[in-house]
């Protein structure tokens, strides 16, 4: 056998252990990103080999949730993709308006910098006192560091400049606070957001959305997992609500292609049509 038909088995039974043992489900992650994280998490662990990592995870709690903070994706940033930004003011924000209350699901919220962009949408666009939104991760660590909302100072400036190019409407300055060398997030922006585990893997409809931001988080599963979380989303929405995607994400070729129309293709910003897969 090969070698890296041994590491390829390795991280089969890793993947089955980490199932079986503690319910998380990577299996259906896409194989080259799981790979490459076990492997930069096995220079770090002590262990030799992928598989002498196994019996660690099996009893030790504390190695494993290192080992899932390593397969979980965090990188994100203020106003990702400015654009994006700017397409929901414009063709998101005007139906919302129209709506007594909103509810919003922040789907691989990670560090939940993109949470509080669009929260300072909603504060700008006079939405935020009537929505609420539900930001989501199956990590754990992440979650506990977007409630915190505190981040190095230095990224100030370039926030600044991504929130001015995704149409802010007053200075970044005024929702966060300085002290020394961070910056934390006003207590304002906080205050209608609600954090949940939540795992796309195994968990179900979530509620009845009117948008659902789920970005740059299905190029890490595999076409059957986007398939499964294309569903749900769309069994999540309510009929007229939408549905953003990350850049490199589509829904061509995917189960729900039929359930939306496309808002704007750059933005990858969906629009659910009538009669389509109610929660």
């Amino acid at each position: 056998m090969r070698e890296t038909e041994i590491e390829n088995l390795e991280i089969e039974l890793l993947l089955d252990a980490v199932f079986y043992r503690y319910g998380y489900d990577f299996r259906s992650y896409a194989r080259a990103s799981i790979s490459r994280r076990a492997r930069q998490f096995l220079i770090k662990s002590g262990c030799h080999s992928i598989s002498e990592m196994i019996p660690k995870l099996l009893r030790d709690e504390a190695f494993f949730e290192g080992l899932a903070q390593a397969f979980s994706i965090t990188v994100t940033e203020m106003f990702r993709d400015p654009h994006v930004y700017l397409s929901i003011r414009k063709n998101v924000v005007p139906l919302l308006k129209t709506y007594p209350f909103t509810k919003i699901w922040h789907v691989g919220c990670a560090t939940v910098e993109e949470v509080y962009s669009l929260a300072i949408v909603f504060k700008e666009e006079g939405l935020y006192d009537r929505a609420t939104i539900f930001a989501t991760d199956f990590n754990d660590t992440a979650l506990a560091k977007a409630k915190e909302g505190i981040y190095p100072l230095d990224l100030a400036k370039k926030y600044t400049k991504t929130y001015q190019q995704a149409g802010g409407k007053d200075s970044f300055s005024k929702y966060y606070q300085a002290d020394y060398d961070s910056m934390a997030v006003n207590q304002s922006l906080k205050k209608n957001i609600t954090f949940a585990n939540y795992n796309l893997v195994t968990d179900e409809v979530f509620g009845e959305m009117h948008l659902i931001v789920c970005r740059n988080v299905l190029i890490y599963f595999d076409r059957a997992l986007q398939n499964r979380a294309l569903k749900l989303f769309s069994a999540s929405l309510a009929t007229g609500g939408f549905l953003c995607l990350g850049d490199k994400e589509s829904l061509r070729f995917t189960g729900v292609v039929d359930d939306f129309a496309t808002v704007d293709e750059k933005g990858r910003i969906f629009k659910k049509l009538p009669g389509r897969s109610e929660a």
